[in-house]
């Protein structure tokens, strides 16, 4: 019982890390950046639900859809502000740079706006947990991991099934044959980030009712996101939902075999192994094929 409880807490966090990473994932699928404000996104979801739950008393499930908006344009204005003129003007690396220094900046603006306390979301049917076949179920947990499913099939169909998706794929595969069939790229990256950004908003909000937060937290979402994209592969909501639960598993039956002190070494660990044995990750990059 207690293998089969290590799991399903897995798969719930594994939910969880999976829709935090697929806005990172497609961003460095399509665009090529590495964007290291990835996990400040995150936050200021988590803070914005905070604020509607704390404010209006708001579930923050409810609000994920204004999250989303409010992440999403702010995402738009900064990929076509900041991040599109470094690239022009300089490389990815420099704006690899440019999103480690927003990231800095937007980690101390909410320390200044909602002090470095952590802080948590309890929503009304918390502390009310199921019990399954002897293993025990959070409601909270179990809402967060639906929605985390459902918002990344949501983003599959998108991008999959829409014109804006194939758009995307279109312009990730070959630029230049985009442009010529008169695309304007730079608008396309800029709505890919808004998308990122407003899936980062979700992930957030779905955070702040199953883990406390604060901003310094902003740091390792990066950094697991990192991972999960390492693991499952680039640029597919299907390798992200394949590497967010691998290392939600791992992360929990690391915690419970081991110790709670060592999920990141482990986390680590499997990073340097996946990029010494498969590079592209187990499903592969989702934007290879024609480049």
């Amino acid at each position: 019982m207690l293998a089969l409880q290590t799991i399903a807490d897995g798969l719930v966090l594994g939910g969880l890390y999976a829709l935090s990473a697929v806005g990172f994932s497609l961003i460095f699928g399509v665009m090529g950046v590495v964007n290291l404000s990835h996990g400040a996104l995150v936050m200021i979801g988590a803070y914005l639900a905070w604020f509607f739950w704390h404010a209006l008393g708001l579930d923050p499930l409810v609000t994920i859809p204004v999250v989303m908006l409010c992440l999403g344009a702010f995402g738009y204005v900064y990929q076509r502000g900041l991040i599109q003129l470094a690239v022009d003007r300089s490389s990815h690396v420099a704006s690899m740079l440019v999103t480690f220094g927003v990231a800095l900046m937007l980690r101390n603006t909410l320390v200044l706006v909602f002090s470095p306390d952590l802080r948590s979301i309890t929503p009304s049917y918390s502390g009310h947990p199921l019990l399954l076949g002897g293993i025990v179920i959070d409601p909270v947990r179990l809402a967060a991991l639906g929605a985390s499913l459902v918002l990344l099939g949501t983003l599959a169909v998108i991008l999959s099934r829409s014109r804006m998706g194939r758009v995307i794929r279109a312009t990730a595969q070959q630029e230049l044959a985009a442009r010529l069939c008169g695309v304007n790229a730079h608008h396309v990256y800029g709505l890919t980030f808004a998308v990122a950004a407003a899936f980062a908003g979700a992930a957030g909000a779905i955070l702040g009712i199953v883990l406390p937060f604060s901003p310094p937290d902003e740091g390792l979402w990066t950094l697991n996101a990192f991972v999960v994209v390492t693991l499952g592969g680039v640029g597919s909501p299907q390798g992200a939902l394949l590497g967010g639960l691998l290392l939600g598993v791992m992360a929990t039956g690391t915690s419970q075999l081991i110790g709670p002190a060592f999920p990141n070494a482990m986390m680590f660990a499997v990073l340097v192994a996946m990029l010494l044995i498969r590079p592209s990750g187990l499903l592969g990059n989702a934007f290879a094929g024609s480049r």
